[in-house]
């Protein structure tokens, strides 16, 4: 099956029902077809051919979904493109991707053309402004013949999903047709979702987990996915009632933050009907016996689920199931999901044991096919159909598995990675700073929260607004760090290696 014919079928068994909601506008899965077998043609009409990549940067709106399905039928690649990226990181992603034609929220033209001025840019979400109707995706969607597009593969690559390691170079994880379809029976098997679910993504829909666990999930399903165009917690406490939404998905603090809004707007939580939620499910990190308590009887559900998974892997991994939320809390769950292999593995190579840690390894049909351009990061993650996470962890004496560092540095702050090294990149070339490293402090709401330690210049006085206003233009804002720690001299190893573990020790 590829993302195509996956469409296909489910309009052919759901031809009258809402496949997309947004705001007031419904799209039914009859008309989604329709309109990707015109925005197909519109994309060929721009020189887009098999294998070519197609940028696709908006927020949760009808034109991504059209957009991508666009691409899949004219047998292109799918690159979603953060929509928060600064430009010097919309140029890096979308020079190695070698993207040529792209979709755009009309809001992000700024910074997309900014960033990758070599792209033929089309905009979505224009609103009739004038003297720009040959760059209207949307209106040059409706006014275009369909195509029945290309026949594809299921092993050609749908999409490129950037991410970073250990480097501040993003990479660019390859998945196939039946890698990303693949996801769907996994997830629903998992979730136990059905073709009633109606699924709101206010998390951004260019997320590993957003596009290929949710959205993908839903049209393999027949469901409804309800598209709240950015993320905010009145809002979103509203369009759940209003919806009648079974399902979401967020980071911790996406349910965290409507509690305070509605306290500090003076509303009982409990005059919000959410008692339609058959599903609360969170990842990005774990939450603590507390949260958890808190949560359920804020949102007074019982469903909650957490899911662990990473972009190389569709993301699938793990589940940690209502049930286990208190007496396992802050464990990602004791295997891997229908479909999905899990070993925790020693330094010898061992399997770990209960009290005992190791890396997370995962395998299953969800799998990347390895990085863009990078056979060396490729093979460094690859241990024939393992994938090694880089994550260590810890079993318990249940066989649960806990997460005790992350060998690649990632900080999660509010569901977003943050990669210290990139960070640390954007601030070395300052002259008044002699070294810098960058760590995550654990912060109860965002997970962790972005710290920079730096040893300045003789005589330099660096302070965290000035530091911030620098990192502006060069980082995406939930990248720029929220607290400034200044030190004499970072700790290194006598080879000249930041010891990492040595710095949190002495700073958090």
């Amino acid at each position: 099956m590829n993302l195509t014919t996956m469409l296909e079928s489910t309009a052919r068994k759901n031809p009258d029902k809402d496949a997309l909601v947004h705001g007031d506008d419904r799209i039914t899965y009859t008309e989604l077809l329709a309109a990707s077998k015109r925005a197909a043609e519109v994309l060929r009409a721009r020189g887009v051919r098999r294998g070519d990549r197609v940028a696709v940067m908006t927020y949760n709106t009808p034109g991504f979904a059209i957009a991508a399905f666009g691409a899949w039928r004219a047998g292109a690649t799918l690159v979603p493109v953060n929509h928060k990226l600064a430009p010097p990181e919309i140029e890096y992603t979308l020079g190695h991707c070698g993207a040529k034609v792209g979709v755009v929220s009309a809001d992000l033209r700024a910074n997309a053309e900014a960033g990758a001025p070599q792209v033929d840019w089309l905009l979505t979400e224009l609103g009739g402004a004038a003297g720009l109707a040959d760059r209207d995706f949307d209106g040059l969607v409706d006014r275009a013949d369909e195509w029945v597009g290309v026949e594809v593969d299921e092993t050609e690559i749908a999409q490129v999903l950037y991410t970073s390691g250990t480097t501040s170079a993003p990479k660019g994880c390859l998945h196939t047709h039946r890698s990303i379809t693949t996801v769907a029976p996994y997830i629903a098997t998992t979730l136990g979702l059905d073709r009633d679910e109606r699924v709101l993504i206010a998390m951004p829909i260019w997320h590993a987990a957003p596009l290929n666990v949710w959205f993908v999930t839903t049209m393999f399903l027949g469901g409804t996915v309800v598209l709240m165009r950015e993320y905010h917690p009145l809002e979103f406490l509203k369009i759940i009632p209003a919806q009648r939404i079974t399902a979401f998905f967020g980071a911790p603090i996406a349910y965290l933050a409507p509690l305070q809004a509605a306290k500090a707007a003076g509303v009982d939580l409990a005059s919000f009907d959410l008692s339609s939620v058959r599903r609360w499910t969170y990842g990005g990190a774990p939450i603590g016996a507390e949260v958890a308590r808190q949560l359920q009887q804020a949102y007074r559900s019982q469903s909650f689920y957490q899911v662990y998974g990473m972009s190389e892997m569709g993301p699938t991994g793990t589940a940690l199931y209502p049930h286990e939320q208190i007496a396992k809390a802050g464990s990602i769950g004791r295997c891997g999901m229908p479909g999905v292999d899990l070993r925790v593995v020693r330094a010898d190579g061992a399997d770990a044991g209960p009290g005992e840690t190791g890396e997370i390894w995962l395998a299953g049909d969800t799998r990347m096919v390895g990085y863009l351009d990078n056979e060396q990061a490729t093979n460094e993650v690859f241990e024939g159909r393992w994938y090694r996470s880089g994550d260590v962890a810890r079993l318990d004496d249940d066989g649960y598995i806990y997460i005790v560092d992350r060998t690649k540095d990632v900080i999660i702050t509010g569901g977003e990675n943050v990669y210290s090294q990139e960070v640390e990149e954007a601030i070395r070339p300052r002259q008044d700073v002699v070294d810098v490293a960058v760590i995550g402090r654990p912060h109860p709401e965002w997970g962790e929260t972005v710290v920079a330690v730096i040893a300045a210049a003789p005589g330099a006085h660096i302070e965290l607004d000035e530091l911030r206003s620098y990192l502006s233009d060069k980082l995406a804002r939930y990248k720029i760090p929220r607290e400034l720690v200044l030190v004499d001299e970072l700790p290194r190893n006598p080879s000249g290696k930041l010891t990492k573990h040595v710095l949190r020790e002495s700073v958090l």
